[in-house]
């Protein structure tokens, strides 16, 4: 919903006599306008209120003897019988005396009959019951592009008239730079813009960076979800080939969503990577996050449980909510079978069955630009309801690498510890893996170096060779499990290979 409809309500609930108005929004400067633009449209006064300065006249410099007091300042509203809007920013907080709240409660009872209201803003207020039935609550939207891309050329615009500055930029990197400004309120995007841009005298591709590291702090601010750094690509990963091209079309919507939205299609919803561990999936979600130039979140459900009743499904509502603020965003959730396995529910009073019945829900209806990628090992865990097309976009099995996924898995391994493929036979070393996992290659890779590390030699076939032989795959400690599982997916799932 746009700002200009969140103005448009607070007009009708004005003129339908409501008091008390709740603007819920963390932008106080955004709501400052929108409430001065309420107060223009209706004619009416306007009047602000904060703990610093007490109540004054918009414009205004001198405050009200002895309005500091919140208290103070609604006995003056009522007292007065004025029709105008009063602004309370930070009354929040204060709600919890009792007090301040029965002075709430008069102050607002002269607008059922007299034009204007009291406008509250924040977030999470909790107003008390004795005036929940002469008050309304409106959301204020997050930033929509378009507020975005006027801002960034208004920053252009002005820094233009006092220096010298070159702009590098493609239309896509334009595009991106707007998407991963989704999510920051616009005086966080103003100040971090303006410095990428003052900095260096150049607005570039590599400021984008300054908006994803701002989006981290966010993240960490919050605490219900982990930013996770995007260091690996595609090019990390050796197989996966279905997989890749999969993504790679969807990749396209990001660099021209508007041409996508008029061929109809939409930001797309995730994928579900079920499969061998230790075979890539959670890499696959590093690489998507990397690829797309998208932030990584990463959730973990049992750090979101709490022992206080109706915390952690508060903080799943939180975590939630967060991703979709950051939107455009990549959301990780790794082992899905073990935070929302239906026999967990019984010993914890059926707070797991609560909280996956509302992920689920999510799944369905979110809002916001959330691509989750969600891995799992053990399909017989997962509630059915996972699997159910709507949930995700695709269901890929992910299987152990072949011969010649395990050749370019050596490759990639040695040389990020550099070490020169050409040096080993890598033909034997692939048949000496038969069976394992791309985990398993990589394990055999480092344990060798310490191997010859300690023994003051260069790493050698012979060495790998010798580590391999001590290691039990995966494939032969679990095998028949790993072969229910695909007969399972053989014909319930795409092939990630």
């Amino acid at each position: 919903m746009p700002a200009t409809d969140s103005l448009k309500d607070l007009q009708v609930l004005v003129k339908s006599r409501y008091s008390i108005l709740v603007l819920d929004t963390l932008e106080e400067d955004r709501a400052e306008g929108i409430v001065r633009q309420l107060a223009a449209s209706l004619g009416l006064p306007l009047f602000v209120w904060s703990r610093t300065k007490g109540l004054r006249r918009d414009g205004g410099d001198a405050a009200i003897y002895g309005t500091t007091d919140a208290g103070a300042a609604l006995a003056h509203v009522e007292a007065s019988r004025l029709p105008a809007l009063y602004h309370f920013e930070g009354l929040g907080d204060l709600l919890e005396d009792k007090v301040v709240s029965a002075r709430l409660k008069d102050a607002a009872q002269p607008f059922g009959t007299i034009t204007g209201a009291l406008i509250l803003t924040g977030t999470a207020i909790a107003l008390p019951e004795s005036v929940k039935s002469i008050s309304a609550t409106v959301r204020l939207p997050s930033p929509a592009l378009a507020d975005y891309r006027e801002l960034l050329q208004r920053i252009l615009r002005d820094l233009a008239s006092r220096m010298p500055i070159q702009v590098r930029m493609q239309s896509e990197d334009f595009v991106r730079l707007l998407n991963n400004l989704k999510g920051l309120t616009l005086a966080e995007a103003e100040r971090i813009l303006t410095r990428a841009v003052v900095e260096d005298g150049k607005l570039t591709p590599e400021d984008i960076a300054a908006v994803v590291a701002a989006k981290k702090a966010v993240v960490e601010r919050e605490g219900v979800l982990e930013y996770t750094p995007a260091e690996e690509g595609m090019a990390d990963i050796a197989d996966l080939g279905g997989l890749k091209h999969w993504l790679a079309e969807r990749r396209i919507l990001l660099t021209d969503p508007a041409r996508g939205a008029q061929f109809g299609l939409e930001f797309p919803k995730g994928v579900l990577l079920l499969g061998v561990p230790g075979c890539g999936k959670s890499l696959a979600a590093k690489a998507v996050a990397k690829e797309w130039g998208l932030p990584l979140l990463k959730l973990d459900p049992a750090a979101l449980y709490d022992k206080y009743v109706g915390e952690s499904e508060r903080n799943f509502r939180k975590a939630m909510a967060l991703a979709e603020k950051l939107s455009p965003t990549v959301l990780w959730i790794d082992e899905l079978e073990k935070a929302f396995s239906p026999s967990g529910g019984e010993e914890d009073g059926g707070l797991s069955r609560r909280i996956f019945g509302t992920f689920l829900s999510w799944l369905q209806d979110r809002k916001g630009d959330v691509f989750v990628v969600a891995t799992a090992n053990d399909v017989s865990r997962l509630p059915p309801e996972f699997l159910r097309k709507g949930r995700f976009d695709e269901i890929f099995f992910v299987d152990l690498p072949n011969a010649e996924a395990r050749s370019a898995l050596f490759a990639i391994h040695l040389r990020k510890r550099g070490q020169d493929p050409a040096r080993f036979d890598l033909p034997r070393l692939v048949e000496a893996t038969e069976g394992f996992g791309g985990s398993e290659v990589e394990q055999a890779i480092v344990a060798a170096l310490y191997t010859a590390f300690s023994a003051r030699t260069p790493l050698g076939t012979e060495t790998l060779l010798e580590e391999i032989s001590r290691t039990r795959p995966i494939s032969r400690t679990l095998g028949e499990k790993i072969e229910e599982l695909r007969s399972w997916a053989k014909d319930r799932t795409r092939s990630a290979q």
